[in-house]
């Protein structure tokens, strides 16, 4: 198996794709590590009857990423920044808004544009579609929402501790606002609205600027090099795998209720930053070393000991995940090596 054939599998499930037929799809970010394998499943799908628009900053990143859907009719890049209104005249019969800057560098170093990004982005996508024929917005958000807990699993209807006098609060409170915000427009507007809350996820194609720490481990394996950790590790987290991620993104965005959020993660692989640094440097065949961080880069990372969610309200839609981390992380570094 391999990062591809993933995708295909994906895009080959039993979804009501016929709920897509004849409309156009708007994927915010999406040069970015989700927003890039969504795009793919969409445009693989075999019996493909819409439109995909891949919108993002990087139109440099977006050739690279799709050029062999060059000379595709039914392929669109759009180069936008969601802090601005859209300046188009397309309707756009699905909304996925994925893009939000999700690297701890930006948390400590940008948190005010963080903030905009994330409650601007949702009422320049939502105000647009409001006047162009909009049938359902999904938005994606985080399991960062959910703060520091008290031990519990996180099902949707919990909401733990944010401290919003810290700065590193910019990006789950944002998140929050941006939640509240596509039900506000469901409710006052009549925009039906949905929210995906992802667990931390790996992949393929993450940014150069990406900071987050599976980034960073992978960065030093492919280089050569140990893996650097900057702290003990022991923070306790829900991993999935983008191509798992974007499947559940397709469950809920064709059969999710309106006006509900469903946690994207994958129960079988829950297990700490340590242990997630000895696979990945396992699968390299290097060893961890611990760096302590300066205090600018503490000053991004998550606080959360530890973050594991409930999957049950997105599994009675269908959704499924099968295989293991290890494997997966595998396919996640063999196709990082061919780029």
């Amino acid at each position: 198996m391999t990062y591809q054939n993933d995708i295909l599998k994906v895009a080959s499930l039993p979804l009501p794709w016929e709920k897509l037929k004849g409309c156009n799809i708007l994927v915010t970010g999406a040069t970015g590590l989700i927003g890039s394998c969504l795009v793919d499943v969409l445009m693989m799908h075999p019996n493909r009857e819409y439109h995909v628009y891949a919108a993002g900053r990087n139109e440099a990143r977006a050739r690279s990423l799709f050029a062999r859907y060059v000379d595709d009719v039914t392929f669109h890049f759009v180069q936008y920044d969601v802090m601005q209104p859209i300046q188009a005249d397309v309707p756009f019969h699905y909304m996925i808004h994925a893009a939000s800057n999700a690297s701890p560098n930006f948390f400590s170093k940008q948190p005010v544009e963080v903030m905009k990004a994330n409650v601007l982005g949702v009422c320049h996508l939502m105000d647009y579609g409001l006047q162009h024929d909009l049938r359902r917005f999904l938005y994606v958000s985080t399991g960062e929402v959910y703060g520091e807990g008290d031990g519990r699993v996180f099902s949707e209807d919990y909401s733990g501790y944010v401290n919003t006098m810290s700065s590193r609060s910019c990006y789950p409170s944002s998140k929050r606002a941006a939640e509240t915000l596509c039900v506000a427009y469901a409710e006052e507007y009549g925009v039906d609205a949905v929210v995906a809350r992802l667990s931390h996820v790996y992949g393929p194609h993450f940014t150069e600027s990406d900071t987050r720490v599976y980034a960073q481990f992978i960065r030093n394996v492919l280089q050569g090099e140990d893996i650097v950790m900057k702290s003990t590790g022991e923070q306790f987290r829900s991993w999935c795998y983008v191509v798992d991620a974007v499947k559940g993104l397709l469950y809920v965005l064709m059969k999710g209720e309106s006006s509900n959020a469903y946690n994207v993660a994958d129960a079988s692989s829950c297990i700490s930053i340590r242990q997630l640094a000895e696979m990945v440097a396992g699968i390299g065949g290097r060893k961890v070393v611990v760096d302590v961080p300066a205090e600018d880069e503490k000053r991004g990372y998550n606080p959360v000991t530890k973050s594991v969610f409930s999957t049950e309200k997105l599994e009675e839609l269908g959704w499924v995940v099968t295989g293991s981390m290890h494997e997966k992380m595998e396919r996640t570094i063999g196709e990082c090596k061919k780029r």
